[in-house]
């Protein structure tokens, strides 16, 4: 029996067990410390992204036609200056003939823009005609140092803010009233 119960002796013995950690009462400061943190994050860009939404949508976006009035009418400012008035009335048609048509204007000198308008549809005959007599017009004024008197000047703004008012988008017509019977 004596060797049974060394035997029994030898299977009693157990090793040891790992260390128990012990919960940090501090530990819970962090965790709370984080979870603020994270909130306070998610509120600043919160904020940031209704600031940001606000000003988009107090910026309102103005029709090409109604820009090219604005500038053309920025433009009689600078009718006792030829070049610079012709400069900004030409430049105010060409940026607006590319917003309204899509139609790369502006990089374009004078004849390559009519040869490549001359192919589309664009515009009619006359109208291509009109900017054709316009554009050459303020090119003299620009580039050949041509001094035109104020009525001149006036007559390439009128019909600058002609061609405006010929191919600016009609609103569609309003429905007719309903008749006196229906509802």
């Amino acid at each position: 029996m004596a060797a049974n119960a060394t035997a029994q002796a030898a299977d009693d013995i157990r090793d040891i067990k790992p260390p128990v950690t012990i919960a940090d009462g501090r530990q819970w400061l962090w965790w709370t410390l984080g979870g603020l943190a994270v909130l306070a994050l998610l509120w600043l860009a919160w904020r940031a992204w209704r600031r940001r939404g606000a000003r988009a949508a107090v910026v309102p976006i103005l029709p090409a036609h109604v820009r090219a009035r604005q500038s053309l009418e920025e433009a009689l400012a600078l009718i006792g200056q030829p070049k610079p008035f012709c400069i900004k009335v030409s430049d105010a048609i060409r940026v607006y003939l590319e917003e309204r048509f899509a139609f790369r204007a502006p990089e374009r000198t004078t004849v390559e823009f009519l040869r490549e308008l001359s192919a589309t549809d664009l515009l009619s005959v006359e109208q291509k005609h009109s900017l054709g007599v316009f554009l050459e017009s303020c090119d003299l004024v620009k580039f050949a140092k041509y001094e035109p008197s104020e009525p001149e000047l006036r007559g390439l703004h009128a019909a600058a803010i002609k061609l405006v008012a010929e191919t600016e988008p009609q609103e569609p017509a309003e429905t007719a009233a309903p008749a006196a019977g229906t509802p």
